[in-house]
């Protein structure tokens, strides 16, 4: 899960590269659906820490990497320093020339509202560029999600929704086709993730659900946590470890149409 629409916190670029490097290592089969050209302008809309993009670099394309996050954005620079890495937001971004391509990968779940980002994507392809992307899907990751819920509710934290958008296959081929986005190609999929370490659950709510942890009085967090694991743990422990109940949504378009903008 790269950051492109951030949420209302940091990330924490070193917390996200030593504990959950899977994000962009499971996005490496999506560069490969990308199937990248030398010579082709690609962007890599919520590249995170540059991972991805370098390895599209390494096909020969040239490519642009942006993130809404500042701390992202300069641990991408420092790891890749030969590439071309931009802070901006994936629901009003522009750059100086069309695309061939558009690819993102573990992003477009965060950002709302959707159609602001498609319009977005759709205005930087060039007439026929390709959009490629995963996505976290209809379902993606429902048992953590009712643990945190459970757990928030026993302690009285009120307020907190999830921040995710997770579409079906339907809804997000409506959305992009609505916006001149023709898919050409659509699976949503069950992706069961181990999490590194005992304290795995515990590690990728801290990543990425900081924003309820935070409403969690510090005194009341160990409660917290130990509330989840309980509530999750017939689900998502097990042979010793947890896993992330993942599905995700993946996604090939082309922009139809030659108008411009």
């Amino acid at each position: 899960m790269d950051a492109t629409s951030a949420p209302r916190f940091p990330w924490d670029a070193g917390l996200y590269k030593d504990r959950h490097s899977f994000v962009w290592k499971y996005g490496t089969s999506a560069v490969d659906l990308l199937a990248p050209r030398p010579g082709e302008r690609i962007l890599d809309l919520g590249c995170g820490t540059g991972h991805l993009t370098a390895r599209i670099a390494e096909a020969g394309a040239r490519v642009v990497g942006i993130d809404s996050s500042a701390e992202m954005i300069a641990e991408a620079r420092r790891g890749f320093p030969g590439l071309r890495f931009e802070v901006a937001d994936a629901r009003d971004f522009a750059l100086d020339e069309p695309f061939d391509a558009v690819f993102s990968n573990a992003v477009l779940h965060w950002v709302k509202p959707p159609e602001r980002a498609v319009a977005c994507i759709r205005r930087s392809l060039a007439p026929g560029g390709r959009f490629v992307a995963e996505l976290g899907g209809r379902g993606n990751v429902a048992a953590i999600v009712a643990s945190l819920e459970a757990a928030s509710g026993a302690m009285g934290v009120e307020g907190w929704e999830h921040p995710w958008y997770y579409p079906s296959i339907g809804e997000y081929a409506a959305l992009l086709e609505s916006d001149g986005l023709e898919v050409a190609q659509a699976v949503l999929f069950d992706r069961p993730t181990p999490l590194e370490g005992e304290d795995g659950l515990r590690s990728w709510v801290t990543m990425f659900a900081r924003d309820l942890v935070e409403r969690v009085p510090p005194d009341g967090r160990e409660e917290f946590f130990g509330r989840v694991e309980e509530s999750a743990r017939g689900t998502l422990h097990r042979d010793g470890a947890w896993f992330a109940d993942y599905r995700r949504l993946r996604i090939v378009a082309r922009r139809v149409g030659s108008s411009p903008g």
